[in-house]
């Protein structure tokens, strides 16, 4: 099993249950997938450092999970094609 973190910008014009929906939704998407989420980080609202589709404020997560070397790419899939989420990136953490 390998270290993975996933980051989402979510729409911050949206209301906190669709948000918390969203990112449950991309929780289960890890689970599904065969991962074991470790951590849920929630940063908040925070500025872009410029506008994604017209929107200058998003709200930040970060999921950490572990998982098969497989996984991400599912997740990554299904992610994409969430509406709210603005932006998405998973990157595997190192063994520091």
């Amino acid at each position: 099993m390998n270290k993975y973190e996933l980051a989402l910008v979510v729409n911050a014009k949206i209301e906190d249950d669709t948000r918390a929906a969203v990112v449950e939704k991309a929780k289960e998407y890890v689970t599904r997938n065969g991962g074991t989420i470790t951590e849920v980080e929630e940063w908040g609202k925070k500025k872009l450092a410029y506008e994604i589709k017209k929107m200058t404020d998003g709200f930040f997560y970060f999921i950490q999970f572990d998982a098969e070397a497989s996984a991400p790419a599912l997740i990554e899939q299904k992610v994409r094609i969430m509406d709210n989420v603005l932006r998405f990136l998973c990157v595997r953490k190192d063994e520091a």
